[in-house]
């Protein structure tokens, strides 16, 4: 999307077209669906495909009139936009327990003719894996979550519905020397961010978690159970990065577990304005994409008050896989504005940093990684760019005015180089390599229902996206996929459904997005998985 200086009919068109979307989401009745034909059919379907008693199979589909139906809803949904009383519920929750039951979920699906959500950890930002416009189903994962850690092997199977701080775990209890390259939040299911690319902070030394994936097990549009040898090289490609629902369900994957040394080394340094902030970011734009790739330094920039006058805080999360001695020695020579000491890190164990990251207390056990955070859930709404050249040190001062004025927004700067800069753009679908020197997202929060604080946000999230058209990469402007923002594009899945899809495709999978229709019409002609941001077929070009 260009948006070099966005007029104000542009503007309008951009801000109409979420509010349209928003009406399709919201506007719609519960379906009662669930006592009509269709769902005796699906059940009929289930039954006959699982080879089960009717028993069995009420056991795994979750109907509107049964007592867990809101619940087991609820217990996957993230952000609470998306959980009001007008938002379309789905007509039943399937929750399978073994493989065979997704396929027969496919097959019975497309056969009663209802579009089936795919969820594990529910972490999509715009919760596309369980909303939709008109009568469907979900099939969610959560019960599927075994973890076989190999540590001879260094590699593990995953299941969809694991989540990442479980991997994290099961790896802990079969080695203290083995990591993950993955995300942050323990929460988040394995399915959707293997899929769509996952990143954390071993990325510079590690790649994404796509990165480190080597075999897959999926159910395709026809029901099959297919491993890397039976899909083919083409699907394997794209479901590492390219989004795995709109190819299939992905069942598990193998990943490839990575060294991690017996000491890390954390930090988290903090600046105001009066502080020299300013010259800390600057200088950040240039050190943490080129730095020794063991060093990874989140930058997180926000809008705060102090003594009753608005400021901006720059704060710098780092992990470094190392000792704490050589971390001070490579900052002081990259990094002198930062000022770091010895007293300011602190080292710890590879699992110890994953809690540390996670807004755990030292000392807290690991066994808390096992806990799913159920019914928790703020409103929210994030979008992301990337930026391939310093922002000056000028035009830093004007977007401490903007984000001051706004008031609430703020932003996570990701710095790639490391390994994101070996590993070439048509490796995975994952496109943003070398050339980026960080990743942004826009972060803002609430947690009080109600249109007019809503408006606000989202109004925030907007106006600061489009102040930071100039600084950012352009044709395409790119966007991370798993950072979900349907501000920059929808599919309708009508006879435009092609040139609708190219429109966030290109910015999400750039020079990648051709070759991801050419898999999605090869595997799914049909184009029964799909999403309001899905790959869309090449029947589809006018």
């Amino acid at each position: 999307m260009e948006m070099m200086k966005i007029s104000t009919l542009s503007a309008f068109s951009f801000r109409l077209s979420t509010i349209l979307l928003a009406l399709c989401f919201f506007n719609f009745p519960i379906t009662r669906a669930a006592s009509g034909s269709a769902y005796e059919s699906f059940l009929q379907c289930l039954t006959q495909q699982t080879n089960s008693s009717e028993q069995q199979i009420s056991n795994i589909v979750v109907t509107q009139t049964n007592s867990s139906y809101a619940s087991v809803l609820r217990a996957y949904i993230r952000n609470a936009r998306f959980n009001l009383s007008s938002t379309l519920k789905p007509t039943v929750i399937i929750t399978p327990l073994q493989e065979s039951h997704v396929s027969a979920a496919v097959i019975c699906s497309k056969q009663v003719g209802f579009q089936l959500k795919i969820r594990s950890g529910g972490h999509d930002y715009e919760g596309l894996s369980y909303i939709s416009d008109r009568p469907f189903f979900i099939l969610d994962m959560f019960n599927l979550r075994s973890i076989d850690v190999d540590v001879k092997d260094e590699s593990a199977w995953v299941e969809a519905g694991a989540t990442l701080g479980e991997l994290y775990y099961r790896i802990w209890q079969k080695s203290e020397l083995h990591g993950y390259p993955a995300g942050v939040c323990p929460t988040v299911g394995v399915g959707g961010h293997l899929s769509g690319g996952g990143y954390g902070n071993m990325l510079r030394k590690f790649g994404l978690s796509t990165d480190n994936v080597v075999d897959a097990k999926i159910v395709d549009a026809r029901g099959r159970i297919l491993d890397r040898k039976a899909m083919g090289e083409d699907l394997f490609w794209a479901i590492r990065g390219g989004g795995g629902a709109s190819f299939g369900v992905v069942l598990a994957y193998k990943i490839k577990l990575v060294p991690v040394p017996e000491t890390v080394t954390v930090f988290r340094a903090e600046r105001l304005l009066a502080e020299n902030a300013s010259d800390v970011v600057y200088k950040w734009q240039l050190v943490a994409p080129a730095t020794d790739d063991n060093l990874f330094m989140r930058m997180l920039l926000q809008p705060v008050t102090r003594n009753k006058k608005p400021t901006v805080r720059a704060s710098i999360v780092a992990l470094y896989l190392g000792g704490a001695d050589s971390l001070v020695t490579l900052l002081a020579k990259d990094f002198p504005e930062l000022g770091l000491k010895k007293e300011n890190v602190m080292e710890m164990s590879w699992i110890q940093s994953v809690l540390w990251w996670a807004n755990f207390d030292n000392g807290t056990s690991p066994n808390v990684l096992l806990d799913r955070d159920l019914n928790s859930a703020d409103f929210l709404k994030r979008k992301s760019d990337y930026v391939q050249k310093p922002i000056p040190k000028y035009s830093l001062n004007l977007l401490w005015k903007q984000m001051m004025e706004l008031g609430k927004i703020g932003l996570v700067f990701n710095p790639y180089g490391g390994k994101m800069a070996e590993i070439p753009a048509s490796e995975t679908a994952f496109p943003h390599r070398a050339g980026n020197l960080f990743k942004i997202q826009y972060s803002i929060s609430w947690g009080d229902p109600g249109t007019e604080i809503e408006e606000d946000r989202l109004s925030q999230a907007t106006s600061l996206y489009s102040f930071m058209t100039p600084f950012v990469s352009k044709s395409p402007r790119s966007a991370y996929l798993n950072y979900r923002d349907v501000d920059i594009g929808i599919n309708h899945h009508g006879e435009d459904s092609y040139a609708e899809g190219k429109v966030y495709g290109e910015k999400y999978f750039n020079g990648n997005f051709d070759r991801l229709v050419k898999v999605k019409s090869m595997v799914d002609p049909e184009n029964f998985f799909r999403n309001e941001q899905s790959i869309p077929t090449e029947q589809s070009k006018a």
